[in-house]
């Protein structure tokens, strides 16, 4: 895992040649993409749960990212987990966290390396409790330095949430707010969803007005941050302004659901999650579901691979439920036949299929070869619905499919 060149990435998103400029946009996004992108992952898991509907005998197979909703769906007591990844720095997050999982003493030394991740302690703890249970790859990858020289275990002693391409990203938006006179952390401070709308209204939404804002997202490049390669920043803009789409997008975060429940609103506006008994975690990181968690844990197989690729290694209806991210605003329509044929060939009978996507409509009619679509089911009034409860809030659409019966 020293530092990941990422092949299998960079065939996913060169679609240009490389003296063009899409071409040289997609260059830089797939050399920004090489290290850790998502220390947390940005989708909400109690709706991905909900739309899955996992039952005991359940196969998922998903993409990994962070980890968060790789482990967080362990309390839905699925059969089995399958987590693939291209990134190795996600691949060497989501084992960090197994190995964590299993071997740490206790819950509150569990919620110390992965709530707070910013004690000096989770050191200690990884030195003594988790080192030895890596394998070699992921120590490597933990004990190298990132492109600045800080070791990367290091993270968890200085809040990991604040690393990656996102935890910059978000670190930059704070510092152009305050360049703006607004610290975004001000939204913490509202005790109501009255206060919030108030809040979000005198203070973050000006913000979006501003000329240089407004070039600056203007910019394909500005968004790398949230992991959106040069075809999904098309997506997400669709005709509007880009500063007008993240505007909207951040409201919906900051207004429509109580803070107290929301963490994802709490990385965004304070850069961690919250403190105190009552701080809003993922399902992992709750205390009533470490037991089931660390019962469970075995049951989760993480692969460096292609999704298509591990696909084809499967049996014909030998899958259950299948979690794609936003990955497939990424792909070529021939890349998205493969898949789907590879969904459908392996899939048993009521497989569900869960993605988002940077627009607010499903991606797939008239890419995908109606013969292989039209054994789906497309939920649309109860996407409809996961869209607008996705406390994420940063996707335009939430789409489950169902494979119909033969």
């Amino acid at each position: 895992m020293k530092a990941p060149r990422n092949r299998a990435v960079r065939s996913a998103v060169h679609r240009h040649d490389h003296l063009s400029k899409q071409g040289l946009l997609e260059r830089a996004f797939t050399f920004a993409f090489r290290g850790l992108v998502y220390a947390q992952i940005w989708e909400d898991p109690a709706v991905d749960m909900e739309a899955l509907a996992i039952t005991p005998d359940c196969h998922i197979v998903q993409i990994a990212s962070g980890g968060c909703n790789v482990l967080s769906y362990l309390t839905a007591d699925p059969r089995a987990i399958t987590a693939v990844d291209l990134n190795t720095a996600h691949i060497a997050l989501n084992k960090l966290k197994l190995v964590a999982a299993r071997e740490l003493p206790d819950y509150e030394a569990f919620n110390r390396f992965f709530a707070r991740a910013n004690s000096k302690q989770n050191i200690a703890a990884y030195k003594r409790y988790v080192r030895p249970h890596l394998d070699e790859p992921t120590r490597s990858y933990w004990e190298g330095r990132d492109m600045i020289g800080r070791r990367r275990i290091g993270g968890f002693a200085k809040g990991v949430y604040k690393r990656g391409l996102l935890g910059n990203f978000i670190g930059a938006a704070h510092f152009l707010a305050r360049l703006n006179g607004v610290n975004p952390r001000v939204m913490l401070a509202a005790n109501s969803m009255e206060e919030q709308r108030e809040i979000f209204d005198r203070d973050i939404a000006p913000v979006f007005d501003k000329g240089f804002i407004r070039w600056l997202t203007d910019q394909p490049a500005s968004l790398f941050g949230l992991g959106i390669p040069p075809a999904q920043y098309e997506a997400l803009a669709g005709d509007n302004k880009m500063a007008v789409v993240l505007r909207q997008r951040l409201e919906k975060l900051a207004c429509d659901f109580d803070l107290k429940d929301n963490y994802f609103a709490w990385q965004a506006f304070g850069r961690g999650y919250g403190e105190g008994p009552l701080a809003s975690l993922p399902p992992y990181l709750q205390q009533e579901n470490y037991a089931d968690i660390v019962a469970r844990v075995d049951r989760v197989e993480v692969r460096h691979a292609n999704f298509i690729d591990y696909l084809r290694s499967m049996p014909d209806g030998s899958l259950d439920r299948y979690v794609l991210l936003d990955a497939q605003d990424w792909m070529t329509d021939a890349i998205l036949t493969n898949l789907w044929s590879e969904i459908t060939r392996t899939a048993k009978p009521g497989a569900r299929v869960l993605f988002r996507t940077a627009g607010i409509e499903t991606i797939l009619p008239g890419r995908v070869p109606e013969p292989i679509l039209s054994r789906w089911d497309y939920r649309a009034e109860q996407s409809l619905d996961y869209t607008k409860r996705d406390r994420s809030s940063i996707y335009g659409g939430v789409h489950l499919y169902i494979l119909k019966a033969a």
